[in-house]
């Protein structure tokens, strides 16, 4: 069994002054990410309007298909030109890990 982690760090457009107006480009790309059958939620920056950090997680019983699923996240996140994309962090946990 492996959990496979990934950590987006995005910066947002200019427009999100507000914590509205960053709820209204933060809630599309979560809904966008859960189709991928995720689990998906903001995890940093929760205070800042111009940034913020998505947190995926999978598990899987194949370490090929974890790996496939974070690139169909990071496909997803890449495909959408509104975010700038800071950095990605990836972890693959294995239930072997101490």
């Amino acid at each position: 069994m492996y959990t496979a982690t990934v950590v987006f760090d995005l910066k947002l457009p200019e427009v999100s002054r507000s914590l509205k107006a960053k709820r209204s480009y933060v809630r599309p790309l979560i809904a966008a990410l859960r189709k991928l059958d995720v689990s998906v939620a903001e995890v940093g920056f929760l205070d800042r309007y111009g940034r913020t950090e998505i947190g995926v997680a999978v598990v899987s019983a194949e370490l090929r298909h974890a790996h496939e699923v974070l690139d169909n996240c990071e496909r997803t996140v890449f495909a959408r030109p509104e975010y700038e994309v800071l950095s990605v962090r990836r972890r693959i946990y294995s239930e072997h890990d101490d």
